[in-house]
């Protein structure tokens, strides 16, 4: 799950991580009653949206006078706000953060996050502030500054250190960067996180280090233990039809194809996706409905595939273990009549009780292809598609 950056710094005050001062605002008028509460003489009016590279979007402004404040605000409100990170489509904006501007000597990158090579809690820093980290990692890899934490000893003095000492710090300032990247371990590490990165964190002319801008990222499997970050969701900044498969416990992620996918463990869902990539076709999704789901949720994971108005045809790959393939069957039979499905599909089902799931199919009276080899399935239903195009 992700949050906003005004979220994010206010979390990140909590531990005590030093960032500007600022308020939301969802008007002009709002926005210039926040610029009223913060010291002038500059005020940073930032979009809030679920996607980096606002800036260079035109969705962060400068501004000298609260007239300013108030007039940037409304030209921000109401925009669709177009970035790397939000694709064409862009993202609608609907609140904007008053911030406190501040005297800047030099920007750095800071981020903490799960490196996947060690299993470990790692700190990524560079000098490089404000520009995109996979850039730097492409250009200047010489630049960016790995330390991990040890999770037997958890963060020590030391990792601040070598964090300072990597960045040409010196002096107080390493007491600062102790003391920062301390608050953003413990942060990460009460809250779940998987991801916190600070771009650019700024070492002002007062030598002080703020995060003059927040992203965080949740484990939603341990969103059951933070119902305060559960109330930090912005449905508005999610697909809905994700945000739709959530409540339902499916696992689903839109993708840019046309060939929709019902499969069940994450595994075969990847190569369910492969196989359709090899063959020709692009999948239209990602949806795993577990293990041992039961017929309704079958049925409403179908219903969710086919709310996608890409989808031309559907392959279910269903390997029934915990699940059972009569109650894919049935689901998937409940689902189709429920629907009126006018698309090609075609499954392919092996495991606990498959004869009884042909058998369903079978007595169903709807148009289904049902294969036994996976290969056999996705060249058909690309093949049905195609033809159908």
């Amino acid at each position: 799950m992700n949050i906003h950056e005004y979220q994010a710094k206010s979390l990140l005050r909590s531990f005590g991580v030093s960032v500007p001062q600022g308020g939301i605002a969802f008007t002009s008028q709002e926005a210039r009653e926040v610029g009223e509460t913060l010291e002038g003489p500059l005020w940073v009016v930032k979009a809030q949206i679920h996607a980096g590279g606002r800036g260079k979007g035109g969705g962060v402004k400068l501004a000298k006078s609260l007239n300013d404040v108030s007039s940037y605000a409304g030209q921000i409100l109401g925009m669709t706000l177009i970035t790397h990170q939000t694709g064409p489509q862009g993202r609608l904006v609907r609140k904007v953060y008053i911030e406190e501007g501040c005297s800047v000597d030099r920007e750095f990158y800071l981020s903490l996050l799960i490196d996947r090579t060690t299993s470990r809690l790692t700190f990524l820093a560079s000098t490089e502030g404000g520009m995109e980290i996979e850039e730097v990692a492409k250009n200047h890899p010489e630049k960016i500054i790995k330390v991990s934490i040890d999770p037997a000893a958890d963060f020590q003095s030391f990792h601040g250190r070598n964090i300072a000492y990597g960045l040409g710090l010196k002096g107080d300032q390493v007491k600062e960067v102790i003391r920062f990247a301390k608050g953003i371990y413990e942060a990460f590490i009460n809250l779940d996180a998987s991801l916190i990165e600070i771009n650019p964190l700024v070492l002002t002319q007062e030598g002080k280090l703020l995060a003059l801008d927040a992203k965080m990222s949740f484990d939603d499997n341990g969103l059951y233990r933070h119902q305060d970050l559960e109330n930090l969701r912005d449905i508005d900044e999610e697909d809905l039809i994700e945000h739709q498969a959530s409540l339902n416990g499916l696992s689903y992620i839109k993708l840019d194809g046309n060939i929709g996918c019902m499969v069940n463990g994450a595994g075969l869902a990847m190569a369910t996706m492969d196989i359709i990539k090899l063959y020709g076709g692009s999948p239209a999704n990602f949806l795993d409905v577990g293990g041992g789901a039961p017929r309704e949720r079958v049925t409403e994971a179908f219903k969710i595939i086919l709310s996608d108005p890409h989808v031309k045809g559907v392959l279910v790959n269903i390997f029934g273990g915990i699940m059972r393939c009569d109650i894919i069957a049935e689901g998937i039979v409940n689902a189709v009549k429920e629907v009126d499905l006018h698309i090609p599909l075609v499954i392919r089902l092996a495991g606990t009780n498959v004869d009884l799931g042909k058998d369903i199919f079978n007595k169903s009276g709807l148009s289904i292809i049902a294969l036994d080899d996976l290969a056999q399935a996705a060249e058909r239903i690309v093949k049905e598609v195609k033809e159908t195009a």
